[in-house]
């Protein structure tokens, strides 16, 4: 009598994200695609930040600081240190 027979479905489910059916066949591609896309984005933003960055204070002379290694501005405040002390010592 009736509805007919039970749809089967997982019984247990594990889902942060899932669902019932979590694996699809071209989860490895869909991966990589999403962490291309990811390192994409990111790699703009640090572009875009690194072209904006602007120092008011420079850091000083022989102190680590990770952003003079990208940074425009102190990067050329740097040459021109270093050819003033070229000039001044020949």
């Amino acid at each position: 009598m009736g509805a007919g027979s039970k749809i089967p479905y997982p019984k247990h489910v594990w889902s942060p994200a899932g669902g019932w059916y979590s694996q699809p066949k071209n989860w490895k591609a869909n991966t990589a695609v999403m962490g291309a896309v990811i390192f994409g984005i990111t790699a703009l933003m640090f572009k875009l930040s690194a072209e904006r960055e602007y120092r008011d204070k420079f850091p000083e002379e022989g102190r680590f600081f990770p952003s003079r290694y990208w940074s425009k501005q102190i990067i050329e405040h740097e040459r021109q240190i270093k050819v003033r002390k070229d000039a001044e010592n020949p």
